[in-house]
């Protein structure tokens, strides 16, 4: 079994910070052809600049995960800046608004289940087929502990990304046979950019865990790539949770 991944192509939504950048620098690192994707261009070339400087090998496609028509364009983009093929695609784009239930506006539901629920099953309509013609290929996607339990003011965010631990068992269900193995991570309280706004709350998330602290992007990453490479070529259909062992107590 291998860690190398070159030859591969990787499309990594939601790439240009946090997670998925963290998650783009580590499947370049290990040989991928990574397609930085994301909304803003400037962030994009930063990051494809960033892979560059140390000798990986990436390109930036913009794609807003909230517009149907610019995630089928997405992936036929990827597909052609990858040589013809996509042999790895992580959903971690994703939005996560919280708050009361009652204070939630009815376009704000519909906003949260097109980025997080309808973009990776249209980008998994559209690129897993040809992963099965192949023969090979793999997928993960980003959920969150909170799809796995009821916290108030999460209901809406954790409830798409439950229904993204579904279809990433649905998934694998249908295109295992052929080769192609679907998997999920669950991150913890993750220290990003995203998170920033909620402040001391993400610590004190984090403090319930044997770990004892929030996380960090690139231990989110090195999770993503194993699932991604040959040396996970057994499993499939797994949640893999990386929460510091939140889920254990």
């Amino acid at each position: 079994m291998t860690t190398d991944l070159t030859g591969s192509t990787a499309l990594v939504t939601g790439a240009t910070s946090g997670i998925g950048k963290a998650t783009a620098d580590r499947l370049a690192a290990l040989g991928a052809h990574v397609i930085v994707s994301g909304r803003d261009k400037a962030r994009g070339d930063a990051v494809v600049a960033g892979i560059r400087a140390v000798g990986g090998t990436a390109d930036f496609v913009a794609a807003d995960l909230g517009d149907e028509r610019s995630v089928r364009e997405l992936a036929s983009r990827a597909a052609q800046a990858g040589g013809g093929h996509v042999d790895i695609l992580v959903n971690s784009g994703g939005i996560f608004p919280f708050g009361p239930t009652a204070d939630t506006p009815a376009d704000q539901i519909d906003e949260v289940f097109a980025v997080n629920v309808k973009a990776p099953y249209l980008l998994v309509a559209a690129l897993a087929p040809a992963m099965a013609e192949r023969g090979h290929g793999a997928i993960v996607n980003i959920t969150t502990m909170v799809s796995e339990f009821g916290m108030a003011g999460m209901g809406l965010y954790g409830s798409s990304k439950a229904a993204l631990m579904l279809l990433t068992k649905s998934w694998a269900a249908e295109f295992g046979p052929a080769g192609v193995r679907v998997n999920a991570v669950s991150p913890g309280p993750t220290r990003t950019e995203g998170t920033i706004p909620m402040g001391d709350a993400l610590d004190q998330l984090a403090q319930g865990a044997p770990a004892g602290r929030v996380g960090k992007p690139e231990e989110i990453a090195a999770a993503i790539a194993y699932l991604a490479t040959e040396e996970a070529s057994f499993i499939h259909g797994v949640l893999l949770p990386v929460d510091g062992g939140r889920l254990a107590v």
